[in-house]
């Protein structure tokens, strides 16, 4: 996977406020792709799922297949929400009928929870995509990388009402064997993707419909952004890939847990 890191300079304007609410001090060629195998240490006993916490322990390698089986897809959206972007993407998934998991950011969350809870009530899955979207979070302690994913899964819980977020995608592809244990022992599946729009870059709806047509034989996760700049590229690409799925025969599920 790709790591993004060019033309996100959105991200610096957060990562402050992202630290002041922080708490805690702790592609593919087939269809049913995994990532690697995950060795490393064990994440911190304060981290992992205990009996009566209602968690239940999820596969801690990266996930890209999709519950509709091989002529399913999965519907990606990353970095929101945004008050300006994720309300027309809603709309357009609304219209042909999508549901789609929103990968979404601590930060983002605690200031929009509003639209948190639209997402969540339109039928849509949340992904826990860590405070303040750190792509280098890679090489960060396991008490930086825990302070990321467990305090956004508590920022996302909050603002969405009390729906927790289903699976942990790391900023810019930055898993770590530490980061997967860990997600996956909070009920989070490490989520990857199969076809990287790059819509974040703005390179015209042609070239981001394009992209997908000629990806998605790789796999049948699809990375779309709600967030981070100007998305209306994204919003037309959207109003023309996701018909052109359903022409092709493909169904519209959500990532295997």
């Amino acid at each position: 996977m790709a790591r993004h890191g060019g033309g996100r300079g959105w991200y610096g304007k957060v990562v402050g406020a992202a630290l002041g609410v922080t708490v805690l001090a702790v592609g593919a060629s087939v269809w049913t792709a995994q990532a690697d195998a995950v060795g490393g240490s064990s994440p911190k006993a304060t981290a992992s799922a205990t009996p009566g916490s209602g968690l239940e322990p999820v596969a801690m390698t990266i996930a890209h297949a999709s519950d509709k089986g091989p002529r399913g897809v999965n519907i990606t959206i990353d970095d929101g929400p945004d008050p300006a972007w994720t309300p027309q993407v809603l709309d357009v998934l609304r219209e042909y009928g999508v549901k789609a998991t929103f990968c979404v950011t601590g930060t983002q969350a605690q200031a929009h929870p509003d639209l948190v809870k639209k997402v969540v009530a339109a039928g849509h899955r949340l992904c826990d995509h860590t405070v303040s979207h750190d792509t280098t979070m890679d090489r960060k302690s396991e008490a930086y990388q825990s302070q990321q994913i467990l305090d956004a899964e508590r920022m996302i819980t909050e603002a969405s009402g009390g729906v927790r977020p289903l699976y942990y995608r790391a900023p810019g592809g930055a898993f770590t064997p530490y980061s997967r244990e860990l997600a996956a022992s909070r009920g989070m599946r490490p989520l990857g993707w199969n076809v990287d729009t790059k819509d974040f870059e703005q390179p015209g709806a042609d070239a981001i419909v394009a992209t997908v047509q000629r990806e998605l034989p790789n796999g049948p996760t699809i990375l779309f952004h709600d967030a981070g700049g100007d998305r209306s590229q994204t919003l037309e690409a959207l109003r023309r890939v996701l018909p052109w799925l359903k022409e092709q025969g493909y169904s519209f599920g959500f990532p295997v847990r």
